[in-house]
């Protein structure tokens, strides 16, 4: 999430009283997640085996509760708690605005666009030429849909990340200051729900086609013409490639990066990177002719056992 105005580093340490270690002329431009980060971000760890990665970022601002030195050129902000600094940082720039109307007077919808009964329009969303929106479809806060994207009924698109802090008094939410960015050309089936990032972006590519009942996590990236069948789950964090093939049922965990051109057969669990330009199969998900290969040894061994022990 980017800010709409740049913060001085030394603005944010007065504001929540922590002390300010490194450069003192660090300029803050957005907030985002460690993996992410880029240069101008802020970042918070909490936890030391984390601490080494988050020096390393790519993060100039980073919100840290244990003195230590700072990188060079970079900015150390020591806090107590800082993710409820991070959270709060996340809330001042993006406020809870309930909506108080089916659709939002600051939404852009090109007049082309076709919006059926019961659609509701958050804050901020951009509606390109030529959509067709249809009856029941809900589209949160800051979501950006292309031009001639068709999306079915029922589908929620920008639902808060599922995404917690987990404290001792019990699991804290975290805002969603992420948007979802719906590329041109893309269909989606009934009942689809699409979280928004929790600091980036959650993006579905040009030209993608969705079945019903798809869930997409928070800050996942699909690339362009992929198919992506009914019931299929796919973790925050995760990016497709173009042109992958998802079958029915498919889960897929969350961090990981599957190929171009890759193909996922029906109920398989993917647990790891996939290469590109393959068929995979099973869960967890493998080499579909050598995962063949196995369930066919398998079927043979009843009989190989009990000739073994004759």
């Amino acid at each position: 999430m980017k800010f709409s105005t740049p913060v001085s580093v030394k603005e944010i340490a007065e504001k929540f009283k922590a002390k300010l270690i490194g450069s003192e002329r660090v300029i803050a431009k957005g907030i985002n997640q460690v993996h992410l980060a880029e240069k101008g971000d802020v970042i918070f760890v909490d936890v030391e085996k984390y601490y080494d990665k988050a020096l390393k970022s790519k993060a100039s601002v980073i919100l840290i509760n244990k003195k230590v030195k700072a990188p060079r050129g970079k900015a150390l902000l020591y806090c107590k708690d800082p993710f409820e600094v991070y959270n709060q940082i996340v809330l001042d720039e993006r406020p809870i605005v309930p909506l108080t109307d089916a659709i939002s007077p600051t939404a852009e919808i090109h007049p082309t666009a076709i919006l059926e009964p019961n659609v509701v329009i958050g804050h901020h969303v951009t509606i390109g030429a030529h959509c067709y929106i249809q009856a029941n479809v809900t589209i949160g806060e800051h979501s950006i849909i292309g031009e001639h994207v068709t999306i079915q009924p029922g589908v929620v698109i920008g639902s808060d990340a599922f995404y917690y802090s987990k404290t001792k008094k019990g699991y804290r939410k975290w805002r969603s200051g992420g948007r979802v960015i719906i590329e041109n050309h893309v269909e989606i089936g009934a009942a689809c729900t699409i979280n928004k990032g929790v600091s980036g972006d959650t993006v579905i590519g040009e030209g993608t086609k969705l079945d019903c009942q798809v869930q997409v996590g928070h800050e996942a990236r699909i690339g362009k013409h992929c198919l992506i069948a009914a019931q299929v789950g796919i973790s925050g964090n995760t990016v497709i490639g173009n042109e992958v093939t998802l079958y029915g049922q498919v889960g897929v965990v969350q961090n990981l990066t599957i190929g171009d051109k890759v193909t996922v057969l029906g109920q398989s669990g993917v647990s790891k990177d996939l290469e590109k330009g393959k068929t995979y199969f099973g869960s967890p998900a493998n080499d579909a002719r050598a995962m063949y290969k196995e369930m066919a040894a398998l079927r043979h061994l009843p009989e190989f056992f009990s000739n073994y022990y004759r």
